[in-house]
């Protein structure tokens, strides 16, 4: 009977914490971000910087994108084995 509850509970914890981020909660983020870098909220340093900071996730999810792309390449089968390219 422990050993059902705790599972319950550890899997309720896994799928709680596999939650994504809304645009307006990773907004907020970002503008809590540049302005602890001192910016004010409205000024030109400020809109520089949440562009930065987007432009910063969209190169690391196209990194991410091409790694997975190049370092796992597709396995063929050929004569009845398994092959990568």
């Amino acid at each position: 009977m422990r050993l059902l509850t705790g599972s319950a509970l550890l899997a309720a914890l896994l799928i709680a914490g596999c939650t994504t981020m809304t645009p307006e909660e990773r907004r907020a983020m970002d503008s809590q971000t540049c302005a602890s870098y001192g910016f004010k909220r409205g000024g030109d340093g400020f809109a520089s910087c949440l562009l930065n900071l987007e432009l910063d996730r969209r190169e690391e999810s196209r990194a991410q994108f091409e790694n997975m792309r190049y370092n796992n390449p597709p396995i063929i089968l050929y004569d009845g084995k398994y092959r990568r390219w």
